[in-house]
Order: structure tokens, then sequence, then C-alpha cells
């Protein structure tokens, strides 16, 4: 998986290529874990290019959430489609998390 990190107006967006496993999940928390304590209390997740997901990537994002949650901060989503929205509709994780169809109508929930 890819992790392209950029901070824009008020969030950091990180966007994601390829496949988040059991194999990339511990980058990725530990990349989120690395932006949190440089003070980026909103992240804004750009899932265009994730092409799969698995339980363990859906654990991460709770870890995340979790931490940003305890410093006031925000978990965005940004760009589900195919398989990844299919993962998201199932799990219930709308209802945790913020969806939207584009990075730009996530960052004006900010």
């Amino acid at each position: 998986m890819e992790i392209e990190k950029k901070r824009e107006q008020e969030a950091a967006v990180v966007s994601l290529k390829g496949r988040m496993d059991a194999v990339s999940s511990p980058e990725f928390e530990k990349e989120m874990a690395a932006l949190i304590a440089e003070g980026n209390n909103a992240l804004i997740l750009d899932f265009a290019a994730l092409d799969y997901i698995s339980s363990s990537g859906l654990r991460s994002i709770l870890t995340i959430t979790k931490k940003l949650k305890e410093k006031d901060g925000k978990l965005l989503i940004a760009g589900l489609k195919g398989m990844v929205k299919e993962v998201f509709e199932i799990s219930g994780f709308r209802s945790i998390i913020p969806i939207f169809e584009s990075v730009e109508s996530a960052r004006s929930q900010i």
C-alpha cells in the first residue's frame, strides 16, 4: 500500500493506494499516529485509489478514530468505491465515521 500525506488548510489529507490488509495496516497506524502526534487533529483519508481493505484495516481505522477523539479531533473518509465501499456499508462504519464522495466535500466539514 502506498501512503501519500499532505497538509491542506485545517486538515491532513492522506491518500491510500493499493491494499490495506494485515501486512500494511500496522504501517498505516504508525504513519497516522505520527501525524496526530505532530498536532494534526483533523485527518481526511482519501480512499479513491484503495482497492481492498481487510478487517485488519478496519481495526486500524477504529484505532486512529479513538486517538483523534481523545484529542477532540476528527477522522473523515472520502472517495470510497467498489469493494471498499461495500465493506464500509456492510460493516456499519458509515454510522461511526463520516463518509464523503470527495476530499473537497469532506474538507468543507472541518
